[in-house]
């Protein structure tokens, strides 16, 4: 719990200061575009790839195909999604990881190992009854 605490408490102040150090370094003005540039940059990228995803679980359910590892792709674009929509240049530039195609793709062989992981642990269950 402390280590999550400290987490929320560091992020936002280490934004706060890059953007103060950057600021005095290229200026107020190009300051403010970069951060909204990468907002809309981030926005449009991020309706892309989810429009894409979204293309390509359809698909795959037409196909009669378990979609799994677009379903995690998926995850990761909303969350890049939800780091952009975030100020701070750290969380932009981890968002833009999380939607970047060759990284994603990266990052969700990483996730689908570890959740293959934690099922064998028995750390994750999954519960298929209908109700």
């Amino acid at each position: 719990m402390l280590k999550w605490m400290l987490l929320f408490i560091s992020v936002p102040v280490a934004e706060v200061i890059i953007y103060i150090v950057l600021g005095k370094y290229i200026g107020l003005l190009p300051t403010l575009t970069l951060i909204f540039g990468t907002g809309i940059a981030g926005a449009i990228l991020a309706k892309q790839q989810g429009f894409s995803i979204i293309s390509r679980i359809r698909g795959d359910l037409q196909a009669g195909v378990i979609p799994g590892n677009h379903v995690l792709e998926g995850l990761l674009v909303f969350v890049g999604a939800l780091l952009l929509l975030t100020p701070g240049l750290l969380s932009d530039i981890t968002g833009f990881v999380l939607l970047w195609p060759f990284t994603r793709r990266y990052l969700r062989e990483r996730l689908r190992i570890k959740l293959r992981k934690w099922i064998d642990e028995g750390r994750v269950n999954f519960d298929f009854r209908i109700r």
